[in-house]
C-alpha cells in the first residue's frame, strides 16, 4: 500500500453491495470499485463546495474557511471532497475510509497535503476531542452500525468542534443509487426483489432513516438544520449540487421562486438533509438568511 496509507480496516468485503450469510450485513469495502459515482471527480467537487459553504456559514467565515483547523473526512473514499477540504485552509487534513482502492488513489494524487488512513468508523485512530471539524456525508446508510460511529465522531470531535452531516432520507421518492422510485420506502425483502427485478443488484444493501430516526442517531449533539436555508437560497451554498445538470439548473430555478411555505411543506421527503452537530451550546455565527437554519431537537 501506498506509505500515504496507514492504518487496517475491520470486516469482510462483500465486492456489489449486498448483505452476508443469512441477510447479515457486513462491511462494504472497496466501495469505489463498484460505485462509479465516487470516482466522479466534477461531482465530488461540486459536493465539497456545498459543503464548506455550510461549514462557512456556521463559521462564520467567508475565505479560507478551515484555516488553522484539523479536519478530517470519514467515509473519504478516493479524496475528492478530503482534497477540497484541503484547499479551504485546513491544518491538517485526514480521510479515513476501509475502501483500501480508493486510498490508494486519493494517496497517489493528494497525499502530500491529506492524510489517508484505513481505519473503521467505529474505532477512529484519533485521540479523544482532538478534531476541530468532522465531515460524515452520505455515508451513514452504508454502514453496518451508524450510530456506534456517531458515538465514536462524539468521542474524538473537539468541545468546540463542528461535525458536518449530508443524511439521505429515507422518505426520499428516488432511490439515488439504484435510480427506482420509493425503493428505500419498502421492507428489506421487497426491496431486494425490487433491484433483482430490474437487474440493479442481487439485494439492496442500504439502510436510510426517517428525519425522526436520524435525530435519534444524532443524540448527544446539538443540531442545526441547513436543508432548508440551502433550497432556498441555493447560490449562497453551492447548492446547485443539490440538482445537477441542465434539469437541476432548472430545478433549483423553481425552486428559488417558491413561495416558502410551500417549499418547507416538502421538507419531509427531499432527498437529502444536511445538518451541523456540534457537542455544545455553539451557534451559527454567519449573517443573516432569509431562512436561518433551524435547531433539530435529538433527544
Amino acid at each position: 500500500m501506498d506509505d500515504s496509507v496507514s492504518g487496517k480496516a475491520s470486516g469482510k468485503a462483500t465486492g456489489r453491495p449486498g448483505g452476508g450469510a443469512g441477510g447479515e450485513r457486513q462491511a462494504q469495502l472497496e466501495y469505489s470499485e463498484f460505485q462509479a459515482a465516487m470516482l466522479d471527480e466534477e461531482k465530488r467537487r461540486r459536493k465539497a463546495a456545498k459543503i464548506v459553504a455550510v461549514l462557512g456559514h456556521f463559521l462564520g467565515r467567508d475565505k479560507d474557511v478551515l484555516e488553522g483547523l484539523t479536519v478530517a473526512d470519514i467515509g473519504c473514499s478516493a479524496g475528492f471532497i478530503a482534497d477540497e477540504l484541503a484547499s479551504a485552509g485546513a491544518h491538517r487534513t485526514f480521510g479515513v475510509d476501509i475502501d483500501v482502492p480508493g486510498l490508494r488513489r486519493a494517496a497517489q494524487r493528494f497525499g502530500d497535503r491529506v492524510r489517508f488512513v484505513c481505519a473503521d468508523g467505529t474505532a477512529l485512530p484519533f485521540p479523544d476531542s482532538s478534531i476541530d471539524v468532522l465531515v460524515f456525508n452520505h455515508i451513514y446508510e452504508h454502514v453496518v452500525d451508524p450510530d456506534a460511529i456517531m458515538a465514536e465522531m462524539r468521542r474524538v470531535l473537539a468541545d468546540d468542534g463542528v461535525l458536518y452531516l449530508g443524511l439521505g432520507n429515507r422518505l426520499g421518492v428516488m432511490e439515488p443509487h439504484y435510480k427506482l422510485p420509493f425503493l428505500s420506502y419498502l421492507p428489506p425483502a421487497l426491496a431486494d426483489r425490487y433491484v433483482r427485478l430490474f437487474g440493479r443488484a442481487d439485494s439492496y444493501y442500504e439502510r436510510y432513516r426517517t428525519r425522526r430516526g436520524l435525530r435519534r442517531m444524532a443524540r448527544g449533539f446539538r443540531v442545526w438544520d441547513y436543508t432548508f436555508p440551502v433550497l432556498a437560497t441555493p447560490v449562497a451554498f453551492a447548492g446547485s449540487e443539490l440538482f445537477p445538470g441542465a434539469a437541476g439548473r432548472a430545478a433549483t430555478a423553481v425552486l428559488s421562486r417558491l413561495p416558502r411555505p410551500v417549499l418547507r411543506a416538502l421538507l419531509p421527503v427531499v432527498p437529502t438533509y444536511l445538518w451541523v452537530a456540534t457537542k455544545g451550546g455553539r451557534r451559527p455565527a454567519g449573517p443573516s438568511l432569509p431562512q436561518p437554519p433551524d435547531p433539530v431537537v435529538t433527544r
